[in-house]
C-alpha cells in the first residue's frame, strides 16, 4: 500500500467529523501517511475518549457547527485543501427517532453546505462525501447495487438517502467542475475507539462492566467490516478523483463479501474472544422496526478501484477487542492504534 502512503504525504486533508469514530481513524491514517491535516468539528461528550487514541496535536483543529456556512466556508478557504472527506452527520437511528429535525438538518444541509463551498473553488480536487448503507429503499431486495432505488422511512435512512439525492443533482449540473466528487456507502463498520450510543460493539465494550448486554434486533443480518477497511476504500477513491475527477465521480458501495453475520452471532464472537463474561438479554418490545436483512453488492469498488476487504471475519473482531482490552488496561489508545495501522498499512 505504498502507493497510498506516496499520494497522501504532505497533502493538504481537510476532514469534517473528524473526532468521530471514523473520522478519528481516518485523521490517525493520514498523520501515519505524513499529510497535513485540518479536522473541522463540533465539540461534543465523546471528545475526551477520541484525545485518547488520536494525536490531535499534529492535527490543525476547528470547532465549529457544519450548519454554519460562513464559519466553513471562511475555514475551507483559508486551509485551500487539495482533498476533503466529509463525515460529519448524526449518525445514530435511534437518536433520528427522537430528534428528527435535527437528523434532517445534520444529514441534509451539511451536505449542501460543503457542496456548495466546493463548486465555488479551484483548489479541491476531490470531495468524498459518507452516507450509508441504509440509503436504499427496502423493497423486498437483500443485495443493493449503487443504482438501485433510494428511500427510507425512519428519519436517519431517509436523510441519507435525500443528501444522496442533493449530491446527484450537484453532481450532474456541475460536470464542468474539475473537482471529483463521490459518495460512499459503507456497511456496518466496526472497531477499536467507537464510544456511540447504541451500537453493537460499544454495547459490548460496555457490558464487560455492567456484565449484560441487550440486544434490540438479534437476528438482523449486517455487513460487518473493519473500519481500516473502509478508510483504505475511502483513501483510495479521493485518489482516483484527484487523478481522474470524471471517471470517477459517483456514488460506491463499500462493504465485505463474507463478513455478514447476525447481531448475536457477532455478539457471541466477541464474547468468545474477549473471553470476557456477561449475558445476553433479547429485548422484546421493541418501539422501532428494523431492516432484517441488508447486504452491500461492493462489485463496483472491487473492479474499478481494485478494493476489496483484507480483515477477515475473525481478524475484525480480534482487532477489535484487543483495542478495547488494551484502552481497558492503559486507559489510553494512541499506542494500539498505531500499532493497528501500521500493521495493516504494510
Amino acid at each position: 500500500m505504498d502507493h497510498l502512503r506516496k499520494f497522501f504525504l504532505k497533502k493538504r486533508i481537510f476532514i469534517t467529523g473528524h473526532t468521530g469514530f471514523k473520522g478519528s481513524w481516518l485523521t490517525s491514517i493520514l498523520l501515519h501517511f505524513g499529510s497535513k491535516v485540518t479536522g473541522f468539528s463540533m465539540i461534543d461528550k465523546k471528545k475526551h475518549f477520541y484525545e485518547k487514541f488520536v494525536d490531535y496535536k499534529k492535527v490543525n483543529n476547528i470547532y465549529g457547527d457544519i450548519l454554519d456556512i460562513k464559519l466553513l466556508q471562511k475555514k475551507i478557504n483559508e486551509q485551500k485543501p487539495e482533498i476533503i472527506f466529509h463525515l460529519a452527520a448524526q449518525s445514530l437511528v435511534l437518536e433520528s427517532y427522537k430528534n428528527p429535525y435535527k437528523t434532517f438538518l445534520d444529514n441534509c444541509n451539511g451536505v449542501l453546505n460543503i457542496l456548495e463551498i466546493t463548486r465555488k473553488v479551484n483548489f479541491v480536487k476531490s470531495l468524498v462525501i459518507a452516507t450509508s448503507d441504509k440509503c436504499y429503499k427496502i423493497n423486498g431486495k437483500k443485495i443493493f447495487k449503487e443504482n438501485d432505488e433510494l428511500g427510507g422511512l425512519d428519519p436517519y435512512s431517509s436523510s441519507k438517502a435525500a443528501a444522496e439525492i442533493i449530491f446527484n443533482s450537484y453532481l450532474n449540473f456541475g460536470k464542468q467542475n474539475k473537482t471529483g466528487l463521490a459518495t460512499v456507502r459503507a456497511g456496518n463498520v466496526i472497531g477499536g475507539g467507537d464510544f456511540s450510543k447504541n451500537r453493537i460493539i460499544p454495547d459490548c465494550f460496555k457490558s464487560i462492566n455492567s456484565k449484560q448486554i441487550i440486544l434490540r434486533n438479534p437476528k438482523a443480518i449486517r455487513p460487518w467490516q473493519h473500519v481500516m477497511d473502509v478508510c483504505r476504500g475511502y483513501l483510495i477513491l479521493s485518489k482516483k478523483l484527484y487523478l481522474s475527477p470524471r471517471r470517477f465521480s459517483g456514488p460506491w458501495n463499500f462493504g465485505p463479501k463474507k463478513n455478514d453475520l447476525r447481531v448475536l452471532d457477532l455478539v457471541l464472537k466477541f464474547r468468545e474472544i474477549s473471553q470476557k463474561k456477561f449475558k445476553i438479554k433479547i429485548l422484546k418490545n421493541k418501539n422501532h422496526k428494523e431492516t432484517e436483512i441488508l447486504k452491500l453488492s461492493s462489485h463496483k469498488s472491487e473492479k474499478k478501484l481494485k478494493w476489496k476487504n483484507l480483515i477477515n471475519r475473525e481478524a475484525m473482531i480480534r482487532y477489535t477487542v484487543e483495542w478495547y482490552n488494551y484502552f481497558l488496561e492503559k486507559n489510553l489508545g494512541t499506542t494500539i492504534t498505531k500499532r493497528q495501522i501500521k500493521n495493516f498499512f504494510k
